[in-house]
């Protein structure tokens, strides 16, 4: 970093009896004091400099002390400014650099050592040398800068504070080629080793390499830094993305901790509040700052400022902007990404499902609709204008066919999160069964290509949730579909007990219906279960897959809740149980009139020659209870 020496007398001032004075032969005659420190002076080396000196020596009567005393309280820069000033007018060699040049700026002006009381005054040097070497150099102008918040109103009557941001901005805008990078930056962006090679370790961003320097700023400072890069126009968004992200990262660390520990300080709880404003002003201004192009920073930061915002009580329009843009990415995002904790006072909820809901409609509603033919012209001379812009007709179905297909994508894999999701909030006990079923919802049918995931959220929270009666069972049950379960996870949905049995006779039908299938023998399933098939529209002869695509069933006709709970007798247990469950459910219709226990009357009739899955499942059940 550059500097600058002005005088050449050697340093004469030394402390006696807490006043600070100077070696000198001539005896002084005058006293300032500077914020509760005294100076014994002499009045010819600093009136000569000093217009206001000059002016409260002429107000204050000679008669009435030996010593004319002159009181500074408010001296900006304090006695080490005041020093500096003091000692250039002995000619006392004194240092100007970036740490120093903003607190002797202020002490000067505030002195008035102007050029009309001297030529070649302290201002006038510190202005060229302002002008002509701490704005030329990246590290001077962002070390400057950073000390002006100390003075703020002095530097900016002074213009400090917009020439330092002027500078800074240009620099970032310039080519880097360009840029005077001072030996401190230099040194960390282009280290050199010892063989002359330049070491890997601290090898520079080549575009953005402005961030981590700018990110050293207050958030005022940067606020106003940033607008003036953004003005140029010059910096792709994701850079300044990128910046931000380095900003946050370093002024916004574990702040969910911060909170929550100033929270549990009752006895200081002012101080809390102002630590919670002072980062609540930080992230409504990196809020502010947020491209507003899509991609121009990744989902995980997006969703880590939503959830600074909601353990900081931020404003519910800051919140609502922040989950838009996440619903915008919302396939980038990962499962622990959306683990929002919820600090409401009106939840007793361990995560913010509702926010993430919001999130996930605001996602649905993204391309629907979607065109599916290029439009047609109806008049006739409508043709010859379509005619002369055929290939822009298609050019933009092609573009909507592939942007059709993208959403298609990206609601495949939101679907793999939200279940994944489902899995972490399903073990919280105080969560409402609506809002588990209300987040398993938002996801389409067809986004699910199976439901393997789901059925594993559903096994948790049954298991967090024991209390849950019949009619909540049933209703967690149905959003899961039985068609689209592996041989895995039927395997062990045949044997959950917490599952209603209905699930499980439906598992346990599709499954063997399945394994028929897949050996070619659909032509040689009993009567009854071809009947069941055609029931539910599946044709046997067709291979399973088509069963998750082309099916549906009846919810109402779906779900019970009493589990399998021994694996002796098992037909005869099932059977028993169906029948108890249509027993109580008798006042069900179908809408086609039948009423609900005629299927277990097919159930019943099922002979045994096909039931190898049911064997299967009861071999390895048997085994693992007589293990316990």
């Amino acid at each position: 970093m550059k500097f600058m020496k002005l005088g050449s007398r050697p340093d004469t001032f030394y402390t006696a009896e807490s006043v600070r004075t100077v070696s000198c032969e001539v005896s002084s005659d005058l006293i300032i004091e500077v914020k509760g420190t005294k100076y014994l002076l002499h009045k010819f080396p600093l009136l000569s400099k000093c217009l206001r000196l000059q002016r409260f020596c002429y107000e204050i009567s000679p008669e009435t002390s030996q010593h004319q005393v002159i009181e500074l309280p408010d001296f900006p820069g304090g006695i080490e400014a005041f020093e500096l000033c003091a000692k250039f007018c002995y000619g006392i060699t004194i240092t100007i650099s970036a740490y120093n040049i903003v607190a002797a700026q202020c002490a000067a002006e505030n002195l008035q050592m102007t050029e009309n009381v001297e030529k070649g005054n302290l201002i006038y040097k510190l202005e060229v040398f302002f002008n002509s070497c701490i704005l030329q150099g990246w590290r001077d102008s962002i070390v400057t800068l950073q000390s002006t918040k100390a003075f703020p109103l002095w530097c900016e009557d002074l213009g400090i504070t917009s020439r330092c941001i002027e500078s800074i901005a240009s620099k970032v805008l310039a080519h880097r080629s360009k840029v005077s990078l001072s030996h401190s930056h230099s040194r960390r962006v282009s280290d050199m080793s010892c063989t002359g090679t330049e070491s890997q370790r601290h090898k520079p961003m080549i575009k953005g390499w402005w961030a981590e320097d700018m990110a050293e700023l207050g958030i005022d400072l940067y606020w106003r830094t940033m607008i003036a890069v953004k003005s140029g126009g010059k910096i792709p968004s994701n850079l300044i993305g990128e910046a931000l992200q380095i900003y946050a990262s370093r002024w916004l660390p574990n702040i969910s901790r911060k909170v929550k520990a100033n929270r549990g300080q009752t006895s200081d709880s002012d101080s809390a509040d102002e630590v919670s404003s002072k980062h609540r002003l930080l992230l409504e201004s990196i809020v502010s700052l947020l491209p507003s192009e899509k991609g121009a920073v990744s989902c995980s930061f997006l969703l880590k400022l939503l959830k600074a915002a909601n353990i900081l009580n931020a404003s519910s329009s800051m919140k609502t902007e922040l989950a838009r843009r996440v619903a915008l990415q919302l396939e980038e995002a990962r499962v622990g990404d959306l683990l929002i904790p919820s600090l409401s006072y009106s939840s007793d909820t361990v995560y913010d499902v509702d926010i993430v809901l919001a999130i996930l409609e605001q996602f649905m509603l993204q391309g629907q609709s979607p065109p599916t033919s290029p439009p047609r012209s109806k008049m006739g001379f409508e043709r010859r204008r379509r005619s002369r812009s055929a290939e822009n007709i298609g050019f933009e179905f092609q573009e909507s066919r592939r942007s059709s297909s993208a959403l298609h994508s990206s609601k495949l894999k939101v679907a793999k999160t939200v279940d994944g999701y489902l899995q972490e909030i399903a073990r919280d006990r105080k969560l409402p069964l609506s809002k588990f079923i209300a987040i398993a919802d938002t996801i389409p049918d067809f986004s699910r290509l199976d439901h393997d995931d789901l059925y594993r959220a559903i096994d948790i929270y049954l298991k967090a949730h024991p209390d849950l009666n019949k009619s909540e069972r049933k209703k967690l049950c149905r959003i899961l579909d039985c068609k689209k379960l592996s041989a895995e996870a039927c395997m062990h949905a045949a044997q959950n007990e917490k599952l209603p049995l209905r699930v499980v006779v439906q598992v346990l039908f599709f499954e063997q219906a399945r394994a028929a299938t897949a050996g070619d023998k659909g032509t040689d399933l009993p009567t009854n279960i071809k009947v069941l098939l055609a029931s539910h529209n599946i044709d046997p002869s067709k291979h399973p897959g088509t069963l998750s695509s082309t099916t549906s069933i009846r919810a109402d006709d779906q779900w019970s809740v009493s589990g399998l709970k021994s694996p002796k007798s098992r037909n005869s247990t099932l059977r028993m149980k169906l029948a108890e469950d249509d027993d109580l459910d008798e006042h069900d219709m179908d809408p086609d009139g039948m009423e609900r226990h005629s299927k277990f009357k097919a159930f019943c009739a099922l002979p045994t020659v096909p039931k190898k899955m049911f064997s299967k499942l009861l071999s390895i059940n048997r085994s693992g209870s007589e293990k316990n």
